[in-house]
């Protein structure tokens, strides 16, 4: 009997390399898709407190108190701050420019997020409004530093850097669109 093994079965041979890199393609398929399933995620996110502000859809906001009621969607949250930054947020709370920032900004970073598209301007405000709502938490109640909005915040600027809306969204087609090639924040 030959001591000499066929290189197709070695652990070196070329079946052994073709099964790794077919392991890292699934791997590197599995991390594209899971971003994808937070950014779809985190888009609910942003267009439920949209729609739920707007509409007061009774979980949060109450119907009394929606938007199209005559409702402020940032009196609630801004207005009962009692941590830290009170005295910075509180003064913002039923501000109609406040409300219309909030809002706008609540439903493009949501609808950008879903499709996909203008990851980079999305992730950056999306993180600059959660640091701020992570800011107007503290002190934090279980965590003396981590909530939430801190997390969203990081996992927004992930999804950027990662490309994530090229995935299950628009972002591939977007990025060949001449105004984003001209202009590659808007990717």
């Amino acid at each position: 009997m030959s001591s000499i093994s066929h290189p197709a079965s070695s652990a070196h041979g070329p079946v052994a390399r073709e099964r790794a890199a077919a392991t890292h393609v699934t791997g590197e398929s599995v991390a594209r898709y899971a971003f994808a399933g937070v950014r779809l995620l985190l888009a609910f996110e942003f267009l439920w407190a949209f729609g739920d502000k707007l509409f007061g859809w009774g979980l949060s906001t109450p119907t009394d108190r929606a938007w199209i009621n005559g409702g402020s969607p940032t009196e609630g949250f801004l207005g009962s701050i009692e941590g830290t930054f009170a005295g910075f947020f509180n003064p913002m709370a039923g501000n109609p420019v406040v409300d219309w920032l909030f809002m706008l900004g609540l439903l493009g970073i949501g609808l950008a997020l879903a499709l996909g598209i203008g990851m980079r301007i999305a992730a950056g405000t999306g993180a600059v409004l959660m640091l701020l709502m992570w800011m107007a938490s503290l002190p934090i109640d279980v965590n003396p530093f981590v909530d939430y909005h801190l997390l969203d915040a990081v996992l927004l600027i992930g999804l950027a850097a990662f490309l994530a809306g090229d995935t299950a969204g628009l972002g591939r087609w977007w990025s060949e669109r001449s105004l984003v090639k001209r202009f590659p924040a808007l990717r």
